[in-house]
């Protein structure tokens, strides 16, 4: 089953109408996110390009203008999904013990959605998608990089080149993945992929601390 949006990060967010209006209009909310996840449930099971206004208000059982209150189009309710996944990754105060665990946490949308996400890739939202898949694992390799990083002298460069390499690389994986059709299981993938890569980070931390010191 596709995974809904998380209402309580969602409700969160769009706090800023109670800052602004002073009130929170909570069924338009609900409404919005009844959008968001009938869009996600198509997109599990539909190309993106066949899937319209239409077909997403229907399943969402709102009207026409509640759509086109909140979105011009169905690319801009893509853009608000991404964003809002983004956000809510980015104010989560996790750690995590390893590369995987980090990489995981970052593509765990993708993971539950794994058909939406195949189908967003062969659009012309592809761009959209890669920048949603970086985002989100440049937050968490980088909180990754820094634990493994605490109580040595490395530079804040130093980190945030390594969690951009390291995100750079893992996404061109995942894009590969797509490209192939996702034909091998991408747990197993993912397990090898980090057995490969062994303890490369905590090496390039330790040769950052060493350069300090010399």
């Amino acid at each position: 089953m596709p995974v809904l949006i998380d209402f309580t990060a969602f409700l969160s967010y769009y706090n800023c109408i109670q800052t602004i209006t002073g009130e929170l209009n909570v069924s338009e909310i609900f409404a919005k996110n009844a959008i968001m996840s009938a869009f996600m449930t198509l997109l599990n099971s539909h190309p993106f390009d066949r899937i319209s206004v239409v077909d997403i208000v229907k399943l969402a059982g709102v009207s026409r203008n509640t759509f086109y209150y909140w979105y011009t189009d169905v690319y801009a309710l893509v853009d608000d999904i991404f964003y809002t996944e983004t956000k809510k990754i980015s104010q989560e105060d996790e750690s995590f013990p390893s590369l995987l665990a980090g990489f995981r946490h970052a593509t765990k949308f993708a993971g539950e959605n794994r058909k939406a996400i195949y189908h967003l890739y062969n659009s012309i939202s592809r761009d959209k998608l890669e920048k949603f898949l970086y985002d989100v694992t440049l937050t968490d390799i980088t909180r990754v990089v820094t634990g493994m990083a605490a109580g040595m002298d490395v530079s804040p460069r130093d980190i945030h080149d390594l969690s951009v390499f390291y995100s750079v690389a893992l996404v061109g994986l995942v894009t590969k993945w797509l490209d192939d059709g996702m034909k091998e299981n991408s747990d197993e993938y993912l397990d090898n992929l980090v057995r490969l890569l062994g303890d490369n980070i905590q090496a390039s931390l330790a040769r950052s601390a060493a350069s300090a010191q010399a």
